[in-house]
């Protein structure tokens, strides 16, 4: 690998006892929004919960995710599948960037087909400012229904 990227994976606090593996997976089969780092090395240097709307947590994560290197932060695929998508993932994608100069990532592993079919049924995505949103971690189905 060429080079080393340290992230860190902000997820929904809905998710709190999420032990990561689907995001851990797709870090090191640089599936989903992983995908950007083919040829780069990784390293996970901060994974937390926002803590519930209204995202509490995002500012002292950043800053701790910070410190140890952070270079890039991932919010976590659930904050665009769950029911209904959080609705301040704009604002926390806003904050980080400006507040620490990193690079923010909608997305870590890919969208499971099981929630594609239901925000599809649902008509969730279907305005225009979704498609940039859901972009890293829309795949195809067979790698969708491997995430189920």
């Amino acid at each position: 690998m060429e080079n080393k990227v340290k992230i860190g994976i902000i997820i929904c606090d809905r998710y709190r006892t999420c032990a990561g593996g689907k995001c851990l997976r797709s870090m090191r089969n640089r599936e989903g929004a992983f995908s950007i780092y083919a040829d780069t090395e990784v390293e996970l240097v901060g994974y937390t919960t926002c803590n519930g709307c209204p995202g509490g947590n995002i500012e002292y994560a950043g800053d701790e995710m910070v410190k140890n290197g952070a270079q890039v932060i991932h919010l976590a695929t659930g904050l665009l599948v769950g029911y209904p998508p959080c609705p301040y993932i704009d604002t926390f994608n806003d904050f980080l960037e400006k507040k620490y100069g990193v690079k923010v990532v909608l997305g870590t592993h890919p969208i499971p087909q099981k929630y594609l079919d239901m925000h599809t049924q649902l008509g969730t995505w279907e305005d225009p400012e979704w498609a940039p949103r859901l972009s890293a971690t829309l795949t195809d189905e067979a790698t969708r229904l491997a995430y189920n």
